[in-house]
């Protein structure tokens, strides 16, 4: 039995396609899961509740955490280690282990390359509480109390990721024939990850006993473009003009005044503002798998968000 806590969410959609490769037993477990055909088990539970979370995981060889919370500081200061707890005591108490696909926040701000062995360093209140719960999942795997990774990603773009922030303000707005968007800064480079990608290496990973006790970065093109080039490239998919606006952190902000969940960006923008440059080399390397290319990966996410779209030229 293989077990996703955070069913439906981009990554956990791509994970379950990938999973039947390697099981027949898919158990997918959310507050409100929605059946796919690849999955044997839905479950509702709350992770934030010991007991649901226990019962979800029992039975499990391998539980993959790619649960989200909203998008606030509060509710993750109060949620994310009490989520974590329930998830690393449920795996204990049942043998499972566990794949945790997380984020770059905990590296803060990193000048050059971000590898697996990149320090802690959070510049932002997200990137302190994403630090804390991973060195209390890597504190239990050094005391040798559970078999687990962690599975790290850049930012994401892909089909069926609506909360990207290159769906929301590039691919849906040239759909749309409108005018995009970029945040801070269009001359620097910026990787990203292809959810497809980032759902196939977890399902690898998760089934590679070696793997574990380790971290991971998910296959990601090391061909980081600039903003101003990743612009070009889906405005190309789409036919039309590369024509788009930088937003500055001053415009972030005063949206921030009217839309909590804007706010809650500004204290990232930092991650826009120079290069952001994600290394998965250890995973190619081990895997023999090499990442999608973007212009393959922004032909495939165009086509998502405009079903007329045409095959790439």
């Amino acid at each position: 039995m293989q077990t996703i806590l955070g069913a439906n969410g981009a990554i956990a959609n791509n994970l379950v396609k990938a999973l039947p490769a390697y099981t027949d037993n898919i158990r997918l477990v959310s507050r409100h899961p929605q059946r796919v055909s690849s999955a044997t088990e839905v479950i509702a539970a709350d992770l934030l509740d010991a007991v649901q979370t226990d019962q979800a995981v029992a039975g499990s060889d391998i539980v993959y955490l790619t649960a989200g919370l909203p998008y606030n500081i509060k509710v993750w200061r109060e949620q994310w280690p009490a989520l974590m707890t329930n998830v690393i005591d449920a795996c204990k108490r049942h043998g499972a282990k566990l794949v945790f696909f997380s984020n770059v926040y905990p590296y803060g701000n990193v000048q050059g390359w971000m590898t697996e062995e990149t320090p802690f360093n959070p510049v932002s209140k997200k990137g302190e509480v994403r630090a804390k719960i991973e060195e209390h999942l890597l504190e239990e795997v050094r005391k040798g109390n559970v078999q687990a990774m962690i599975v790290r990603g850049a930012d994401f773009y892909g089909p069926a990721t609506p909360l990207s922030f290159l769906t929301m303000m590039l691919f849906e707005n040239y759909a749309k024939k409108k005018s995009a968007q970029w945040l801070m800064r269009d001359d620097v480079r910026h990787s990203f990850t292809y959810t497809p990608d980032a759902g196939n290496a977890m399902a690898l990973l998760g089934n590679t006993p070696h793997a574990y006790n380790q971290v991971w970065h998910a296959p990601t093109d090391r061909n980081a473009l600039t903003g101003k080039e990743f612009i070009a490239l889906t405005a190309k998919a789409y036919g039309v003009k590369p024509d788009y606006l930088v937003l500055k952190k001053w415009m972030v902000r005063l949206g921030g005044l009217m839309d909590g969940n804007i706010r809650e960006v500004v204290e990232m923008l930092y991650q826009n503002n120079a290069d952001y440059l994600f290394d998965s080399s250890k995973f190619e390397k081990a895997f023999g798998v090499a990442p999608t290319s973007y212009e393959e990966g922004v032909a495939e996410t165009a086509r998502a968000y405009k079903p007329s779209f045409p095959s790439a030229q």
